[in-house]
């Protein structure tokens, strides 16, 4: 393992990275900062200058222009919804979850299919994470969210060992790697950075994230730090075994590998993991772990200041409204949510004017669509009576239709404010529209 970054393998030293020179690069473009020059009140609000920019990401698949939302589809589809209709509506990548993709159906399953997008029939770009989140929540029994109480909220620091009210840990870490049992059977797995890697790249996306360890917002000081620390070594570890399997498979086309920066909610850790991470031969970065939503776009700026302004920053997990400008005009280019889907299977549907739940009695007789003036497949040909009618009547259609208008809503969003970056009108649209949205 190298001793420190200088000594990981460099983007240009050997045979092992040169495709990523050819087939996955990242042009910046318009810069919010000067299409669109904020007042000094603005800057004070936002407590640092805003780092917004549009982009152009190149993979093997094709282009992302970014601001961009990365639609997840974990299990290799975005629930409910054909891959022929999320390029319809927009959508430029998916995202997939190499946690569950390895135990179901298995990643050599999908290497000999010819890879992630071959295997579920999408012709663009793929990302995947790298499981950590999975192992670490699913490990702790906290299922899709993790316990993200503050220390001061929660009245001390710890216990860094939480576990879910009336759960087992089934996920326990070393230096080394995580041991963790199955979600679906209990069998017993182990994950490390290299085993990641070996599973990423045979799963076979454009974009994969280096292996971390996630922590939660109640963790003690002293367990962030020694977590950061397992974290940057863990990186280290990921690009050797990147570069390696690279060159070994150097046929299929190249899979750019993002660095995680974690951190937590304090400032001097998370400026800490960016300068070293920023210093290693990734081709992005990833910021995740635990965020409070009143402290988002404060920990991206923090995050954005640091990184290399050359590569692409992806935020894992976020799309409603607010949290997306937030995110964009300090600087993340790409970001991913659950979210559309999840909220769709139990009947709730965004409109400029919030979000809905077309469970309501009132929507029985409501032969209008969706959205007045969305464009998408389902407010073009359905309405919101028949929608209704089929929650109502349990038929999993209506997890389709009201999944396919939410992703198309969060694209919008995201591709309009990608416009108002270029245009010179990212302030006016982001008035507007969160006003709207929040009556």
């Amino acid at each position: 393992m190298p001793a420190n970054p200088a000594s990981a393998p460099s983007p240009a030293s050997g045979a092992a990275t040169e495709p990523a020179l050819s087939q996955f690069s990242f042009t910046v473009g318009t810069r919010l900062a000067e299409s669109c020059p904020p007042s000094a009140a603005q800057i004070a609000d936002n407590g640092g200058e805003f780092l917004g920019r549009t982009g152009t990401i190149t993979t093997p698949h094709g282009e992302i222009h970014t601001p961009a939302f990365i639609a997840v589809g974990t299990k290799a589809t975005v629930k409910a919804v054909l891959p022929e209709s999320m390029a319809e509506l927009g959508a430029q990548a998916l995202l997939a979850n190499a946690y569950h993709l390895y135990l179901q159906p298995g990643a050599d399953i999908l290497d000999e299919a010819g890879g992630l997008g071959a295997f579920m029939n999408w012709p663009g770009p793929t990302f995947t994470d790298s499981g950590g989140f999975q192992v670490m929540s699913l490990g702790s029994g906290f299922k899709k969210v993790i316990d993200m109480k503050t220390v001061a909220a929660a009245g001390a620091p710890g216990p860094d060992d939480a576990v879910a009210p009336g759960k087992e840990r089934l996920a326990h870490i070393d230096d080394d790697g995580v041991w963790f049992k199955s979600h679906l059977n209990g069998d017993r797995h182990r994950f490390s950075p290299e085993i990641s890697m070996q599973v990423q790249h045979q799963i076979g996306a454009d974009i994969m994230f280096a292996f971390d360890e996630l922590t939660t917002l109640q963790n003690s000081r002293a367990y962030q730090e020694e977590s950061l620390e397992r974290t940057r070594l863990w990186a280290l570890r990921c690009l050797e075994e990147h570069f390696r399997l690279t060159a070994e498979r150097a046929g299929k086309p190249y899979q750019a590998l993002f660095g995680v920066i974690q951190g937590a909610q304090y400032e001097d850790l998370r400026r800490k993991a960016c300068r070293d991470l920023g210093a290693m031969p990734f081709d992005g970065f990833g910021i995740g772990g635990a965020l409070e939503k009143e402290n988002l776009g404060t920990i991206v700026r923090w995050c954005n200041e640091e990184l290399p302004e050359d590569k692409p920053r992806h935020l894992l997990g976020i799309s409603e409204p607010d949290d997306i400008f937030t995110a964009i005009e300090n600087g993340a280019d790409t970001f991913d949510c659950v979210s559309p889907t999840r909220v769709a299977r139990n009947s709730a549907f965004y409109t400029p004017y919030g979000r809905f739940n077309l469970s309501g009695a009132k929507y029985k007789r409501d032969f209008g669509p969706l959205q007045d003036g969305c464009g998408c497949y389902t407010c073009r040909n359905y309405s919101r009576a028949y929608i209704h009618h089929l929650f109502k009547a349990k038929e999993m259609l209506s997890a389709t239709l009201i999944s396919i208008h939410n992703e198309r809503f969060v694209v919008k969003i995201v591709d309009d404010a990608r416009l108002a970056i270029e245009d010179g009108t990212f302030f006016d649209f982001k008035a507007e529209t969160l006003g709207r949205y929040y009556s």
